[in-house]
């Protein structure tokens, strides 16, 4: 076994989520988590070590599906064919009784790095170790930052109702 194979055995699985997360699409994540890695090996030269390599995975996957936004083939999916949405987290089923898109709505109005953090653990259900590495900070970090912004997005949609 190589270090490469090791590589992705130790952080495919974190990329798929990061990418999930972010699109939505199972179909899309699977593909954008080999393109990931494939240009991963390509580009490993430039991989000076300065940050962890799930940083930087997660760098490059975050660039491919922002390149694949600019496609337009994926921008026409009809709405029949769209992805099925990811299933809940924890602590989604805790905002499940507020009003969906109401949540959402306050999610995407959320400052970052706090919308980034409450995708990543709502949507995506990363693990807030996992959070950490994706945005370069610590678990506690990823931890403090998602229970903040959860307390910020429950105090906000109980006041608006």
């Amino acid at each position: 076994m190589t270090d490469l194979d090791q590589v992705y055995r130790e952080h495919a699985a974190t990329v798929y989520r990061f990418l999930l997360a972010k699109c939505g699409s199972e179909q899309t994540a699977e593909e954008l988590t080999q393109e990931t890695f494939y240009q991963a090996v390509r580009s490993i030269h430039r991989y000076d070590g300065s940050c962890k390599i799930t940083t930087w995975l997660c760098g490059i996957a975050k660039n491919l599906l922002y390149a694949s936004y600019r496609d337009v083939s994926l921008q026409n999916v009809p709405l029949e064919e769209a992805p099925e949405p990811v299933a809940p987290s924890a602590e989604e089923e805790v905002l499940a009784d507020l009003d969906r898109t109401a949540a959402l709505q306050a999610i995407h109005r959320a400052p970052e790095p706090a919308r980034e953090v409450l995708y990543l653990r709502l949507l995506g259900g990363l693990s807030f170790r996992e959070i950490g590495a994706v945005l370069g900070q610590t678990e506690t970090w990823a931890r403090v930052t998602f229970y903040r912004a959860k307390a910020k997005l429950v105090k906000e949609l109980n006041h608006d109702a």
